[in-house]
Parts: C-alpha cells; sequence; structure tokens
C-alpha cells in the first residue's frame, strides 16, 4: 500500500484559499466602474478609520490669523493647510477627515436602526396579516403622511441636539420602506409550494421567517439599504444645513456645509471639499448597491 500522507500538506499548501478565490472571483466579475467604486470606498473608509493619524491639524483648532486661507495653489495659501481654511482658521483637510468619519458613522447606525426596525415589522405584518397587518400598515402610512422634517424638529426640540438622538431620528427616517418591501415580499412568498410544504411538515412561524422567507428577500432589501444610506447622508445634510444637526464645534460633512454657506461667494474652497465627499459617498454606495443586488439575486444572476 502507497502512503500518501507525505503528498497532503502539498496539496493544502497549494490549493487558493476559499476567501480569496472568493475575491479573485469578485474583483473578475465586476466591471472598470465597480472596480472604480470598490476603490473609492475603501479609500473613504480607510480616510474615516484613520482620521485621527491622517489629519495634519486639530478639527476644532482655531486660528483667527489664518482664516479664509484658499488652498494650495491659490493667493494667499499656506503650505501648512492644503485645502484651505474656513471661517475661523480651522483646516478644512482635517474637518473632512473627521467630518467624514462622523457622517459614516451616524448613515450606517441610523440605516442600520431602520432596516432592523422597517424589516422586523415588515416580516411580522405580512406573516401575521389581519389586524396586526392592518395596524402596522396604518404606522406605516402615518408615517408617510407626515413631512419628516416636522418629526425632525420635534425631536430636536424635545431631545436636543446630542449625537444619540440624530441617530434615532435619521434611523426612523425610512423605516417605513423597509416596512413595505419586506412585507410585499412576505405576501407573495407566503403562498409559494415551498411553503405550504414547510407549514404541512409542522414548521413554525419563526422556522419559517428565518430558512424560508429571510434569504428570498436579501436582493430588495440590500438594494433599499444602500438606498435608504445614501438618502441618510443627505438628510443629515439637510439637517445639518438648517440648524437641526449636530452642535458645534462636532462637525459633520453636511454641518460644514451649511455653517459654510454664507461664504460661497468669497471663499467658496469653504464648502467644495466637503460637498465633493458627499457627492463621492452617495455615488460609491449606489454602485455597490446596484452590483450587490445582482450578486445577491438568483434571478438576475442565472440569465
Amino acid at each position: 500500500m502507497t502512503d500518501t500522507t507525505a503528498d497532503r500538506p502539498v496539496a493544502r499548501a497549494g490549493r487558493t484559499p476559499r476567501y480569496l478565490a472568493a475575491l479573485r472571483e469578485f474583483w473578475s466579475e465586476a466591471d472598470w466602474i465597480m472596480r472604480l467604486s470598490l476603490l473609492l470606498a475603501l479609500a473613504l473608509v480607510v480616510c474615516a478609520v484613520a482620521a485621527p493619524l491622517i489629519a495634519p491639524f486639530d478639527p476644532n483648532a482655531q486660528s483667527l490669523l489664518s482664516r479664509l486661507r484658499p488652498p494650495v495653489g491659490f493667493e494667499r495659501a499656506r503650505p501648512d493647510y492644503l485645502l484651505g481654511t474656513d471661517e475661523l482658521g480651522r483646516d478644512i483637510l482635517s474637518r473632512c477627515l473627521y467630518g467624514l468619519r462622523l457622517t459614516l458613522s451616524v448613515a450606517f447606525l441610523g440605516a442600520m436602526i431602520g432596516l432592523l426596525l422597517g424589516g422586523s415589522l415588515g416580516l411580522l405584518s405580512g406573516l401575521a396579516g389581519g389586524l396586526v397587518d392592518d395596524l402596522i400598515m396604518g404606522l406605516v402610512d402615518i408615517q408617510i403622511a407626515v413631512p419628516f422634517t416636522l418629526i425632525a424638529l420635534l425631536a430636536v426640540a424635545l431631545f436636543g441636539g446630542d449625537l444619540q438622538v440624530l441617530i434615532v431620528v435619521l434611523g426612523i427616517a425610512y423605516w417605513e420602506q423597509y416596512a413595505r418591501i419586506v412585507r410585499g415580499e412576505v405576501v407573495k412568498l407566503r403562498g409559494m409550494p415551498f411553503i405550504e410544504a414547510a407549514l404541512a411538515a409542522g414548521a413554525g412561524d419563526a422556522r419559517i421567517a428565518l430558512r424560508h422567507v429571510v434569504p428570498n428577500i436579501v436582493s430588495p432589501v440590500v438594494v433599499m439599504f444602500t438606498l435608504n444610506f445614501s438618502n441618510i447622508v443627505l438628510l443629515e445634510s439637510t439637517l445639518s444645513f438648517l440648524g437641526l444637526g449636530l452642535r458645534p464645534p462636532a462637525a459633520t460633512l453636511g454641518s460644514m456645509v451649511g455653517m459654510g454657506r454664507d461664504y460661497i461667494p468669497s471663499a467658496p474652497w469653504v464648502v467644495a471639499a466637503p460637498a465633493l465627499l458627499i457627492v463621492m459617498i452617495t455615488f460609491v454606495v449606489q454602485m455597490l448597491g446596484d452590483f450587490l443586488r445582482d450578486r445577491t439575486d438568483v434571478r438576475l444572476r442565472d440569465r
């Protein structure tokens, strides 16, 4: 009998790890726009995470003698301030890095709250039906009918403009969209033969929801998450523009645009950099959402 144990380490050593193979396949299937979006997303995340290490100055440090300095390359520019300074002499590059970090954190947490709240209520509504369905859909109609800006004004007036309040306010902004989409998908799936077979086999609602329903609604939920992530970034910018965002000196990209709007005619660089970052975030997230939809939707993948 031939001993093949010596050959096993060689075979294992030459085998490509599964995650590397998945990444290679993911990269090979992406077009150049998607690859550019992935690189931009990676760069944004790295800059946000490493903001304390990359930022050349304290984002809140003021220098009135250096206020409204233009970016490097323009007249009156200082080489220390690559993107110039704002009306209080604060370094715009440092504030953009910290603002990017805070904006991404707030948007992600807000989108996750909306996903969990709306997805859970939509799942419950679709599976339970009857009075529970009518009650949840009534709440959805109320959320759609009331302008969300009024809800944000009321929340800020009652609870203040702290970070936790802002995250919760942004989290409940779009939960009704998740609820409607998930509820519609659940109602459609509820009449499928495999669901009826699971019910006939004695499966409970929790098992049906986790094992049969949730995997089939991943694609629309992923698309909705990416759409809402971008919408939350823009909504946070709008609230900050209206003075309903975080209190100074904490800075998000939206609050930087809001506070610098009075200086657009004389110092447009104050709002140019944060506005460009907002556009980049929304573009990257939308592109990633389209690609993930194609990857998670079995019907699109089989065509």
